[in-house]
């Protein structure tokens, strides 16, 4: 009988644990009405504090409709460079937004499917006719010194290119608002502040020298919230409110070309 009944307690105590090893994140963010989403809170125009103080931009826009589709409130978590891998394996968040992909990154967290463009772009205005690499021939270029830009700048353009290295992108843009340079390097969300409020250069971005899209993290095994991400994504996309957002802060439409590692 007392053989019979730690049997039975044994099996109930399995059980438990069974169960308690196939609840998952997404099962835990449903139960508890609400997702914890690490962002940056001063990297325009991903996020950013707006007028009123609330934190506004791309990433919101994107977090926001993963928490409606969840069903759940979205709480957005202030999080560093330094920081944020940490956050989210302690878990302190469940997702982070704005994660570049690397073999070293993915062997610590998990990927969902890249949602916003990151690119380096060469930026002129209208008027200049600069199509390729080989079209910054004898042109004036500023670029922010012993940055990604600056190395894909560098191994692209001709000789003959007049590379004007700057200490900060404040000095890059203001160079090229200036007339100082020709044009100018940097990634997109630079260059949508500049491209936002130049109406008189009416600057536009002339080609891509590098793209690596931005992709939400999120913890190893966590395969149930992951497909609700992706999902999540991919009806962003299909409706067209991926491309409004793109539209009104990166002053871009959306390329899905953009969207590829």
């Amino acid at each position: 009988m007392k053989l019979r009944y730690a049997a039975t307690a044994a099996i109930a105590v399995f059980g438990i644990l069974a169960g308690a090893a196939q609840a998952d994140e997404l099962a835990d963010i449903k139960a508890a009405g609400e997702i914890n989403i690490g962002i940056f809170s001063d990297f325009p125009p991903f996020s950013s504090a707006s007028a009123d103080m609330s934190i506004k931009g791309y990433d919101v826009d994107v977090a926001q409709k993963i928490a409606d589709g969840l069903g759940v409130k979205l709480n957005l978590v202030s999080v560093t460079g330094q920081n944020r891998i940490a956050y989210l394996n302690d878990d302190r968040v469940d997702l982070l937004m704005s994660v570049g992909y690397s073999k070293e990154r993915a062997e610590v967290i998990d990927f969902a499917a890249p949602y916003a463009p990151y690119y380096i772009a060469v930026i002129g205005p209208a008027a200049l006719k600069v199509s390729g690499k080989e079209d910054l021939a004898d042109k004036t270029v500023a670029v922010n010194r012993g940055t990604l830009e600056d190395t894909s700048l560098t191994a692209a353009a001709p000789g003959s290119a007049a590379i004007q290295r700057f200490e900060n992108y404040n000095s890059v843009i203001q160079a090229f608002i200036s007339g100082q340079t020709e044009l100018m390097v940097v990634g997109n969300d630079v260059g949508a502040q500049v491209l936002a409020r130049q109406d008189a250069l009416k600057p536009e971005q002339k080609f891509q020298l590098l793209s690596s899209p931005s992709h939400i993290a999120l913890r190893k095994g966590e395969e149930g919230l992951k497909k609700a991400v992706n999902d999540s994504v991919a009806a962003m996309i299909a409706d067209g409110s991926l491309d409004a957002s793109s539209k009104s802060w990166l002053k871009a439409p959306l390329n899905p070309e953009n969207l590829k590692d």
